[in-house]
């Protein structure tokens, strides 16, 4: 998006201010979620309907349920059928699906009659109804299910990985996740399996997504990481850790947070109380029970008295004071905040 939306609260109702901290969209919804590709959400009539940057509710329409706009298109339910919507709130393909997943890769998965197939962005069927459930594409790959076993088809929906995992993951540079006996493991394209599954699965966690070309391990309620060929990067020793972000990952120790740095090295020493990720350039911390935040070198450039704080992004992160909102920048200058009562 060229010019991004951050969300404000005022009197318990929600808008949106621009990087400037000036307000683009009145606060006057109840309920409202950030923005996604152009395009937020707000509750309206007791539906969530989306709201574009210029404030205009997509109201050509009245669905059940619209879902993120992904590659131009929002899946769009009405009563029990699904259909597809464009930016201007048009029907783009009509409501006829029993079920139906987010474009991707030019392709949406859909369901009729409880078989899935494919079609593309106009419409048309390019994969037949033939699979039990199936996934979004990704890297040229996406998931099926045959007889509750999970495989992969490529662009042209043919077979190229047989069903044989109790689970399986999308393709990330050319390896992917599979599960078996509530452990993962990774293999290669042409299903040649890396690492044998044995990483404990846990619910609620990236399980082998990779960030940074490295995923979040986990073994006996200890944390580590591995590299996407499947080496070990840090042996699971690691009370908590969190996901690579701009070459630094969280890890915890002995009750104190640090990062680790992409070779599996402390980057920055376990002294703060708590911490969260990085994203640009800085990491919100815990001292003292106030959060602020750090550099990628540890020091502390905006000083911890806030009492609760977001990671930043474009530019600006929001920080609660006294159960008030405000955003700053990565200054640390205020550029907004709620009028107080």
């Amino acid at each position: 998006m060229g010019n991004p939306l951050f969300k404000i609260r005022e009197y318990g109702k929600y808008g949106f201010i621009n990087s400037d901290g000036q307000v683009v969209i009145e606060p006057q919804y109840y309920e409202a979620e950030d923005f996604y590709n152009d395009f937020s959400r707000v509750r309206f009539n007791n539906k969530l309907v989306p709201l574009d940057s210029l404030g205009r509710l997509l109201m050509k329409h009245l669905f059940n349920h619209v879902g993120l706009f992904e590659e131009g298109l929002a899946k769009a339910q009405l009563v029990n059928q699904w259909g597809y919507i464009d930016q201007r709130g048009s029907l783009a393909i009509d409501v006829q699906y029993d079920d139906a997943n987010d474009f991707s890769e030019g392709k949406a998965a859909v369901c009729q009659n409880e078989q899935w197939g494919y079609i593309n962005k106009e419409g048309s069927l390019c994969i037949n109804f033939q699979f039990d459930k199936a996934g979004d594409f990704k890297n040229g790959f996406a998931t099926i299910v045959e007889n509750d076993l999970y495989g992969y088809i490529n662009a042209k929906g043919k077979i190229v990985i047989e069903p044989q995992f109790d689970w399986a993951g999308d393709f990330q540079n050319g390896v992917a996740v599979i599960a078996a006996d509530k452990k993962w493991g990774l293999i290669n394209a042409k299903g040649d399996v890396i690492v044998i599954p044995q990483f404990d699965w846990e619910e609620g966690y990236t399980n082998g997504t990779f960030f940074d070309d490295r995923a979040l391990v986990m073994q006996d309620e200890k944390y580590g990481f591995i590299t996407q060929e499947g080496q070990v990067l840090a042996q699971p020793m690691y009370d908590f850790a969190g996901d690579f972000a701009e070459g630094l990952a969280l890890v915890e120790i002995n009750g104190k947070y640090g990062y680790l740095d992409q070779d599996g090295r402390l980057a920055i020493l376990p002294t703060f109380d708590d911490a969260g990720v990085f994203s640009n350039g800085l990491a919100q911390v815990k001292q003292n029970e106030k959060w602020g935040y750090i550099n990628s070198k540890g020091k502390l450039v905006i000083d911890a008295h806030f009492d609760k704080v977001f990671p930043f992004k474009d530019g600006l992160a929001r920080i609660i004071r006294a159960d008030y909102w405000h955003y700053i920048n990565t200054s640390g200058t205020i550029v907004w905040s709620e009028k107080v009562e």
